[in-house]
């Protein structure tokens, strides 16, 4: 698992060799697991657990912020090129 960004106590990371659709893997007193560029262009999150709504939101909110970045890293650690 590579860390690739914290912000808001939060931790962002994607595994190597993980399979597509492209996404991050969010670490803080629970977990999410967001798409990174999901249907409309938009972030969405695949599930959670143990996550208090305001660090949802802040999460998704980073995911969005951070959507083209996170892709280029997506392509990186995997060693391909994302649809």
């Amino acid at each position: 698992m590579v860390t690739i960004h914290r912000q808001f106590g939060l931790r962002f990371a994607i595994y190597t060799d993980d399979h597509e659709p492209a996404h991050v893997h969010v670490i803080g007193d629970g977990e999410m697991k967001v798409v990174i560029r999901g249907a409309g262009e938009l972030p969405e999150m695949v599930y959670k657990t143990g996550f208090k709504a305001r660090d949802r939101r802040r999460a998704m909110e980073v995911v969005r912020e951070r959507q083209d970045e996170f892709l280029v890293r997506w392509d990186e650690i995997q060693g391909r090129k994302t649809k």
